[in-house]
């Protein structure tokens, strides 16, 4: 069983894995967690490969200043500048991922690639609304109607728009890469985003998962502005295809520095099937909503009920849940009813 995020130290480092500096991983190789303010994840994991044309990065952090700050510090430390920078590999979309990113590749000159499958989101949130779904519609969709008023009464803020350009190159498929003096395995893994990629770096046996594999937490499932039929059956799916590789070690976007791909994935697996088990016995009290569902289980490694979760992360659990019923459905153990109340999930008889 992986280790507390609260308590959990990084090898590189030995000391807790959000804990500021530049990190040796292997030769060529560093860690530098941004700080992520107000944010439970406490920090992200940016990996540096050192190359003959410079430096390619494997995701950018937050486009805050406590960011950026950090972000420099490491690279300084390493005897470098953002003008070192001719990459940014990103693994998704979400801002603690790609804003610096775009920034900086922006003002540096440096390349940005993206899986394709986040142009969507990146559409959306540059003003084509077409197909968009807020939040609170998302929830109480869900059956969540409480809870999606506090969503509609608290609104992100307006988009800076130079944090969220195209990037310079879209990947499509399983793609090699030449990057840093080394070949790098572009892994599509839709399911934590549909546009999600991981790198494996064969030669050097190392795995920079992003957030699809995380060594202390699950990732969200089911919460994008875009949504998609099957989102945890996506991820589940790209668990195994990852479990495919060799096994590597794991170098997280969130968490400490692992031995072990493929013990993770075999953890994150089998905690997605006893969800579902349990989602299962939830519906056999009838049709219930993802919300009713939510309220049944535990919540965090530490078994929080439902009620004790914040307005976010309440949102996050039910949507979650949601995604857990549409994989029963999908796997013809569970049926769904579209309601005026929202769509309300039942166990198959027999």
């Amino acid at each position: 069983m992986s280790q507390p995020t609260a308590t959990a130290i990084s090898p590189d480092s030995g000391e807790h894995w959000s804990a500021p500096g530049a990190w040796t991983v292997s030769e060529g190789v560093h860690r530098i967690p941004l700080p992520l303010p107000m944010d439970g994840l406490k920090a992200v994991n940016i990996y540096v490969l050192e190359g003959d044309d410079g430096l390619s990065l494997v995701d950018g952090g937050w486009a805050i200043t406590e960011g950026r700050t950090a972000l420099e510090a490491g690279l300084k430390k390493l005897g470098f500048e953002f003008g070192d920078i001719r990459r940014f590999l990103v693994t998704h979309v979400h801002r603690d991922h790609y804003t610096l990113a775009s920034v900086l590749g922006q003002e540096f000159g440096a390349d940005v690639l993206l899986g394709a499958g986040e142009r969507p989101t990146l559409e959306l949130t540059n003003g084509d609304l077409d197909g968009w779904i807020s939040t609170d519609r998302l929830l109480a969709h869900a059956g969540a109607h409480e809870l999606a008023e506090k969503w509609a009464a608290n609104p992100p803020p307006d988009p800076d728009m130079s944090h969220w350009r195209m990037p310079d190159r879209w990947l499509e498929g399983d793609v090699r890469l030449s990057v840093a003096g080394r070949d790098l395995d572009a892994v599509h893994t839709p399911g934590h985003t549909q546009g999600h990629y991981v790198y494996a770096d064969m030669a050097g046996s190392v795995l920079f998962a992003g957030d699809h594999v995380l060594p202390t937490i699950t990732p969200s499932i089911g919460f994008e502005p875009v949504p998609v039929i099957d989102p945890l059956g996506d991820f589940m799916a790209s668990l195994t295809k990852v479990r495919d590789l060799p096994d590597l070690q794991l170098l997280p976007a969130h968490g400490p520095v692992a031995p072990s791909s493929h013990a993770r994935v075999d953890e994150l697996l089998a905690h997605h099937e006893s969800r579902l088990a349990q989602s299962l016995a939830s519906l056999k009290n009838g049709r219930r909503s993802a919300h009713e569902v939510a309220n049944d289980l535990g919540w965090t490694r530490h078994e929080r009920s439902f009620a004790e979760l914040d307005y976010f992360n309440a949102g996050l659990a039910v949507m979650e849940t949601k995604a857990h019923l549409e994989l029963l459905v999908a796997r013809g153990q569970a049926t769904r009813e579209e309601t005026e109340a929202g769509v309300l999930f039942a166990p198959v008889a027999g």
